[in-house]
This record gives C-alpha cells, structure tokens and sequence, in this order.
C-alpha cells in the first residue's frame, strides 16, 4: 500500500504502519525511511501526537485544525493499550459527562502526554490479573473510521471504576454513567469483582449493584459471592475522601451522604 493510500485509510498511524510502508514502497533503509518520514511531517501530510504515533492530515486540511479522533490516539498510544475507565465508558457511550482526559490500560509505562487539549494516561492493569496472567478478562474491540480498538466491556468498566473511583470521574458522575446502562451480564460483573481480590471493591460493586436490583434485575445468587468477600470491619466507599457518612452495614461501607441520598437528584 503506498503512503497516500495509507493516509486515506487510517486517520491514526502508529510508527510501525509507517515503517511498513515505506519499506515495501519505497526503502529498506532506516535512514531513507526516516528521511521520507520527515518530509511527510515538513509538508504537513503527518502531525505527530507523539513519539511513534501520528495523525493524517487530509488534503485541503492544515496540522493544526484537521479533525481528530481523540479515543483512536489513546487506542494507539502503544501496541496493547485498551480503553478504559471514564474513557471506555465514553468510548461504549454511557458517560454521563464527556471529559477531554483518556485513559487507556497498557502492560508498559508509558508518560503522559497532551495533543493539542486532549490529555492521554496510560494505567497498568491491576496486579491480581497480572499476577494470574488475566489481563485480557472483559476485553472487547469496537471499530472507529474504519481501525479497531480494544476497550473493557460495561462489565469490566464498571468495576474498574469502582476500584479506581477518581479514573472514573467520582461518584457523582460513576453512578450517572452507570445507571444509563440498561443491561449487564451480572455474572461477568461478579466474576470479575472477585478476580481482583479487593473486599472493598467486592463491596462497593455488591452495594452499586444492591441499589438497583429492580431495574438490572438481580439476584440474591449475584449479591451472595460479593457479600462473603466484603471487609470485616466498615470501609469508606472512598479511602481518600474519608467524609461523615451513612454506615452500610450490609457491606460495612461507610457511604458519603451525597451518594446515600443521591443529592444530584434533588431539584434545584
């Protein structure tokens, strides 16, 4: 495939796309590639996002102001990253606020970086499912212009959330995203709760999930797993805002009134 074909075909082009081009099109020689790389960017066919990642700029259009795809540039700041948190929830379309900071999960470390006001964070995946080589658990693909990327399921994201509530935007906006979901599979929802090993997070999905048993229709069989892994002794719902709140002894979480009450649910 030549290079023009391959700008018209790939809004987002990681440093191996390219490399692959041009040494079946033009060159073997790293310095010759390097050399063509360069003059793509100077004529301003390519911008680049950051080492090893680019943007195609369509003909007619300028670097600075060419239409971008922000969750393709996450979904390609390495060759394993997955969308995920606040991000694969806005990425499946279930966020309730839309936030111009994208995370994405990666086995690597990876320094934040900025394009143009889009911020990109890679987040390792948590350590018991590296420690059992699980990684891949509530992983899925979705298709954006044409590329897939991979993102965790609604299963996956909103436990992850859970867990990490400040990658999930905070409460206020965790429960609003999640109450727009009209269906989980609870088995998987469960299933991963419990692979993390977290009494906390076990917890705190078991009480989500406790809340709303009418509408996703759930089960005694779905809160029994959870409520055996629950803390022995009372937990706040969020260790780093440690506020005056409501005592779930259920889960022996110690809930924030806001979320008790759901306050963002009062009128105005």
């Amino acid at each position: 495939m030549g290079l023009q074909q391959l700008f018209l075909r790939r809004p987002v082009l990681t440093q191996a796309d390219l490399r692959a081009s041009l040494a079946s099109a033009h060159s073997r020689n790293a310095r010759t590639r390097e050399t063509l790389l360069a003059y793509h960017v100077r004529k301003g066919h390519l911008d680049r996002v950051r080492r090893g990642l680019y943007l195609s700029v369509p003909a007619g259009a300028s670097p600075e102001t060419c239409p971008v795809d922000p969750y393709l540039l996450a979904a390609k700041m390495t060759d394993d990253a997955v969308l995920a948190y606040h991000t694969a929830l806005e990425a499946h379309g279930k966020a309730h606020s839309i936030f111009e900071r994208f995370y994405c999960l990666t086995s690597r470390r990876m320094r934040p970086s900025t394009f143009r006001s889009y911020h990109f964070e890679s987040v390792r995946h948590p350590l018991a499912l590296r420690r059992k080589h699980k990684e891949g658990f509530g992983v899925m693909t979705l298709d954006r212009s044409g590329l897939t990327v991979r993102v965790t399921t609604l299963e996956r994201s909103l436990v992850d959330v859970m867990d990490r509530p400040l990658l999930g935007g905070g409460w206020e906006e965790i429960w609003r995203s999640l109450e727009s979901v009209e269906f989980f599979d609870l088995g998987q929802v469960v299933e991963y709760a419990l692979l993390l090993k977290n009494a906390t997070t076990a917890a705190k999905v078991g009480y989500f999930l406790d809340q709303h048993r009418e509408r996703l229709m759930v089960k005694e069989e779905h809160l029994q797993p959870l409520k055996q892994r629950r803390p022995k002794q009372p937990h706040y719902l969020d260790r780093g805002e440690r506020t005056t709140g409501r005592l779930v002894k259920e889960w022996n979480l110690v809930v924030p009134a806001y979320v008790a009450g759901r306050s963002w649910e009062e009128p105005s």
